[in-house]
């Protein structure tokens, strides 16, 4: 994405919402992060992603016997600098009507020891339901956290589905 680039807002957002954070640790640590399903579990409501994380191929979203989150195709895959994903959301009947969106993750190196990582999800419709994009700035957090100390983020919504974890 280059900053001359034009988005429509409607409202305080539009099509396309774009997150963009700082983290201190390596392009190749924040990969790993963001591509191994265990890990994942860990920032992201305690949701694991499994997938072959090669292009083309699929990936799921899911605590498994709980709920199904999201499904979809890893698109462009090129470690560890960007992941453009479908993004089909499962978790209920209003979010499976709004179809299939998008997101990017890009990691750019950022000094000797950080990284910033911006994560864009369009082709979401101008009106599109905010449980779409709203619990990125809580997952991101949990990522930045769990890199930065070691340790999960404790908001009761990032633990929404930690008792489900296995181990």
């Amino acid at each position: 994405m280059n900053d001359e680039q034009l988005y429509t807002v409607v409202g305080d957002r539009g099509s396309m919402t774009v997150f963009e954070i700082y983290v201190k640790t390596s392009p190749e640590r924040l990969w790993e992060a963001i591509t191994d399903g265990e890990m994942r579990k860990r920032y992201s409501f305690g949701v694991g992603t499994e997938s072959a994380w090669t292009e083309g191929s699929e990936y799921r979203s899911a605590v498994p016997g709980v709920v199904d989150i999201a499904s979809g195709e890893n698109v462009e895959v090129d470690p560890p600098k960007r992941l453009v994903q479908t993004f089909q959301a499962l978790w209920s009947e209003d979010v499976k009507s709004e179809g299939t969106s998008r997101v990017t993750w890009e990691i750019d190196p950022v000094g000797d020891d950080s990284c910033r990582l911006r994560v864009t999800h369009d082709h979401l419709g101008a009106e599109a339901n905010n449980e779409l994009w709203g619990g990125w700035p809580m997952i991101l957090s949990g990522l930045k956290t769990l890199l930065e100390t070691g340790e999960d983020l404790t908001t009761p919504a990032s633990l929404m589905y930690a008792q489900n974890q296995a181990g």
